[in-house]
């Protein structure tokens, strides 16, 4: 007989951004125990809503598998004394088995006899099973957790009740002082408590109580009713996928509605209206044909249409209160000027620790115009991101950003626009928050980039300078998501970026206060970084291998590696690669064996040259190292055109040679030649087969 298995935690309101995600957790745990006790099933449904998590588990099996297992115990000599007695231990082993000495049995294994119980597990009942499954409900994790009355038992709300049945029969649970049963709850205000007569009438059940349990189910109905005002109005309304995600979360039982306000407030830059609409409200913002915006909004409800007028005027009503506020603040930011408002930054600290936002402009003033030059930006640009650098924290003290937060940088663009800021300035203005978020988008423009990329390594080695360094999972300055924003905009403009000579001229050309020791964390800083070329890397089909070479090599510019990387990956196909490699890490892992390391001025004794491969080798390295810097895809030609030449000098030539002179000479030798490979990153990393 098919058995089907409902088991349903019913909780306070929970934050709709941790709803999909827990109840994705409970099927995925729910799955993992069921099998880890030997419990077949077919599939497991999910059901959720604000106040409940839930899964129907379909075509449970009636009992766990049986199994035989042979339990291996002591050595025989252990086992039995000399006069073949059991000991205690053989003892102990088969009491622990829940047998007897006289169901022991030896085989030998690797040469020594063990003694082993061969017994018959018969699988439990899977009543008795589920009723563990409350080790499942426990093992949820959430972002924030709460605890409640005297209990020390935290969660993401408080339970209120608990539903397990099995079929019809109810399975007992109990967490804390809940015990589960077969009664639910519907809709907090439409519905009524009611009974779950059998697992697979839940959703039905629910569904006569105004609950739509089925997350989709309840997404596609608002997604089609907003689809169907639009049409009837003929607007045009994007459905943004996060924001049908999170009102779909917060409902039981969806109603949507649209409203209206003045159109006087369509003054206001559109992003404020779609700020106060889309993020404080959860609205869905409303545009014409045309692609401007109409003063309409549309909302969902949780619960059916009656008295719908009443909600629309309240929503209506709250919405042009936040709406007056922003009319009031964008006017009153225009009476101040830029300046006005850097001035006041000079009283904003950026961190108790390091000093004001004042004070980090002008580092970032002269951190962009040292990239300016590295990157090679032209004059206006220079001169636009040295503008931008000077201005560019000063939305942050207007009424418009203090209200809403998420319009830092997009408030300072329009304002620098509307006070007569140069086009490039003012965008560079947003765009040096990019990205906000770890894949989020990057900026257009060289200046806004280069802006983006200075700010960034100011919070960097500013937050290092005071120890104040990401550990574990504990980044609370974003320092992680900042770093890779850095190595994925030099990644999208091919700019080089050494961070070693960054640092250094850091450390000697700008002005920071003495409480900030630039030079404490120097090789933290490098590292730190290159971490973030392998979190980008893993993101491409760049082997692990070749990412490892390529981040343990001599190179510390983000850029070159991940452009090495990407060369590697492309010549591992290649008929000789592995012959390559295999030759140039010959000369890797000998030149370790030099118990110098090298240097500009390391010099080879020709004199002391002994067979044609030494001179044949020292003329094509020297080509190559007299030829200058090389792209990552000519370096590896070049290098792969050493194949030959290097396996007939470790043919012809004994390196660790008895003589003294001879074998320093032939170490510095590979030495220099390892210098040139090393920029690749370090091939013994590399897998070849």
């Amino acid at each position: 007989m098919t058995k089907n298995y409902l088991l349903e935690i019913g909780l306070e309101e929970m934050p709709a951004h941790v709803v999909t995600n827990s109840v994705n957790q409970l099927a995925q745990k729910a799955a993992k125990f069921l099998k880890e006790n030997r419990i077949s099933f077919s599939n497991i449904e999910k059901y959720s809503t604000p106040r409940r998590l839930a899964i129907i588990v379909k075509d449970i099996a009636e009992k766990q598998t049986d199994i035989d297992i042979k339990a291996k115990g002591p050595s025989k000599k252990i086992a039995q004394d000399a006069d073949g007695n059991w000991t205690k231990a053989a003892q102990g082993f088969a009491r622990g088995q829940g047998m007897t000495t006289d169901d022991i049995f030896f085989e030998e294994l690797k040469g020594v006899e063990y003694v082993y119980i061969q017994k018959h597990e018969a699988g439990k009942n899977v009543e008795d099973v589920l009723s563990e499954i409350t080790d499942v409900i426990k093992s949820l994790t959430f972002p924030t957790r709460m605890h409640w009355g005297s209990y020390d038992f935290e969660y993401i709300r408080p339970i209120h009740w608990l539903v397990s049945l099995l079929n019809t029969e109810e399975v007992p649970l109990q967490i804390l002082d809940v015990k589960s049963g077969r009664m639910t709850r519907g809709h907090r205000f439409l519905g009524e408590d009611i009974e779950i007569d059998d697992a697979m009438n839940y959703v039905e059940k629910l569904r006569s109580q105004f609950v739509i349990a089925d997350a989709k189910e309840r997404k596609d109905i608002i997604s089609n009713q907003i689809k169907t005002i639009a049409n009837d109005n003929d607007w045009v309304v994007d459905i943004d996928a996060n924001l049908l995600e999170e009102v779909n979360n917060l409902v039981e039982f969806p109603t949507t509605f649209h409203g209206s306000f003045d159109k006087k407030y369509l003054e206001i830059p559109e992003e404020v209206l779609i700020t106060s609409m889309k993020d404080n409200q959860r609205y869905f913002y409303v545009r014409n044909h045309q692609g401007s915006l109409e003063p309409y909004f549309i909302s969902v409800r949780n619960g059916n249409s009656e008295h719908i007028e009443n909600v629309i005027k309240g929503n209506e009503k709250v919405l042009v209160a936040r709406l007056e506020d922003a009319d009031f603040f964008y006017k009153e930011d225009q009476k101040k000027t830029i300046a006005d408002y850097v001035e006041k930054l000079k009283t904003v600290n950026f961190h108790v620790k390091i000093g004001t936002m004042f004070e980090k402009m002008e580092r970032v003033h002269q951190i962009s115009n040292h990239l300016a030059e590295l990157f090679g930006l032209s004059a206006e640009e220079t001169k636009d991101v040295l503008r931008a650098s000077d201005i560019y924290k000063f939305d942050l003290v207007t009424n418009m950003v203090d209200e809403f937060p998420e319009l830092q940088g997009v408030m300072g663009e329009k304002y620098a626009s509307l006070m007569g800021e140069d086009d490039a300035v003012a965008k560079a203005v947003r765009e040096h928050y990019m990205p906000i978020s770890a894949e989020g988008g990057l900026p257009a423009t060289k200046v806004g980039a280069t802006l983006a990329i200075a700010d960034k390594i100011d919070s960097l080695i500013t937050f290092y300078a005071v120890d104040l360094i990401p550990s574990g999972s504990n980044d609370p300055y974003a320092l992680r998501r900042q770093a890779y924003g850095i190595v994925r905009i030099l990644n999208q403009y091919q700019w080089s970026l050494n961070l070693d000579d960054l640092q250094s001229y850091l450390k000697s050309n700008l002005t920071v206060p003495e409480k900030l020791d630039l030079s404490a964390h120097t090789k933290d800083i490098d590292k730190f970084m290159i971490d973030r070329v392998r979190q980008l890397l893993g993101n491409t089909d760049v082997r692990n291998d070749i990412v490892d070479a390529v981040i343990n090599g001599s190179d510390v510019d983000p850029i070159i590696m991940i452009n090495t990387a990407k060369v590697l990956q492309k010549h591992v196909s290649d008929d000789d690669f592995k012959e390559v490699v295999e030759a140039l890490g010959r000369v890797v892992n000998l030149s370790k064996k030099a118990k110098f390391d090298y240097s500009d001025d390391l010099a080879l004794n020709e004199s002391l040259f002994e067979n044609p491969s030494e001179s044949a080798l020292n003329n094509q390295v020297q080509e190559i190292i007299k030829a200058g810097n090389f792209d990552a895809e000519a370096l590896y030609e070049k290098l792969a055109s050493l194949k030959p030449v290097i396996d007939s000098y470790f043919d012809e030539n004994m390196i660790m040679a008895k003589d003294a002179e001879v074998k320093n000479n032939r170490l510095t030798q590979l030495v220099i030649a390892n210098h040139l490979i090393a920029k690749l990153g370090d091939l013994s990393k590399i897998v070849v087969k």
